[in-house]
């Protein structure tokens, strides 16, 4: 159980549940021919999963001084598991995610897309020993990554099946899915920071140099604040650009995206401790999983 833990199974359940959703709820809905088998569509998700599994191993690996300020009650490498066994657990991970994405990318004879998976991989590991020390480059690439996960799909599932010319139903498709990995990107990053304000006390003794040691807890929690209002107000201005005259689509973004938006402005204006920093770093992770789901109801 503690090997399953380090690799944190909720973030890779979303994951996953996001691609699915992306093929099944939303391009074989509207009728747009998908490139890969459900088996192929299995391996592309399992590869993406043990990548970013491994890169959560990794991470940890590297945060134990970090983690012994910040979540000293939750650490389990050096603990429960030897820093050498979580290494080389971190190895098979990414090893075989690599594998399996230079196989797929093979089995479609589209061999260059395996470049994907050994640079995403390249991104992991050195976000956890050296990116995440600089000031919100490790937030970004973090952030680019989640979304990118949304961007495989179309790399594997729409654009190999493209023979002579991209038809305008898979081009629409392409827009909608780039908009929500665009979501995903903006409403990740402003997570980042809100976890890096959690994080300030083990981050400060470990020599990084993120966004609230630079210019303090106070100052990025404002920036926090103000992150939000302007997501929102995107969301806002997209709900009525693009949802108007789709009732489901209106109800379910008002209600599952805007609102919960709306709350988590105001627990982010109200936030002081680490404890409520916490709680608004998963309300976050919530409103990205609620937001990718309305994908399945997507007017187009």
């Amino acid at each position: 159980m503690s090997y399953l833990n380090i690799t944190r199974p909720l973030n890779l359940i979303m994951i996953a549940l996001m691609m699915a959703l992306i093929k099944y709820a939303f391009l074989e809905t509207i009728g747009i021919d998908t490139y890969l088998s459900n088996f192929q569509f299995i391996l592309l998700i399992l590869s993406v999963l043990l990548i970013a599994a491994g890169g959560n191993v990794i991470n940890d690996v590297y945060d134990i001084a970090n983690d012994r300020i910040n979540k000293a009650d939750k650490i389990i490498i050096s603990k429960k598991i030897s820093i050498a066994n979580a290494t080389s657990f971190y190895i098979f991970l990414t090893a075989t995610g690599v594998v399996l994405g230079f196989l797929l990318s093979n089995w479609i004879d589209h061999k260059g897309l395996s470049v994907i998976f050994v640079i995403t991989a390249a991104l992991l590991y050195s976000y956890a020993t050296s990116f995440k020390n600089l000031l919100l480059l490790g937030n970004i690439i973090i952030s680019l990554l989640v979304a990118f996960s949304l961007v495989t799909v179309i790399l594997f599932d729409i654009y190999p099946g493209i023979l002579d010319s991209i038809s305008t139903s898979a081009l629409n498709a392409t827009r909608v899915i780039m908009h929500y990995a665009l979501f995903a990107f903006g409403l990740n990053f402003i997570r980042e920071i809100t976890k890096d304000i959690h994080d300030v006390d083990g981050d400060k003794k470990a020599g990084r140099n993120t966004l609230p040691i630079v210019i303090g807890r106070k100052r990025a929690g404002r920036i926090v604040v103000v992150l939000l209002l302007v997501f929102t107000a995107g969301c806002i201005y997209y709900l009525y650009e693009y949802f108007y005259n789709s009732r489901s689509m209106l109800f379910y973004f008002l209600f599952a995206v805007i609102g919960p938006l709306l709350f988590a402005v105001v627990k982010s204006f109200q936030a002081k401790t680490k404890k409520e920093f916490a709680l608004l770093s998963t309300i976050l992770k919530f409103i990205m999983l609620l937001g990718v789901i309305s994908i399945a109801f997507y007017p187009i």
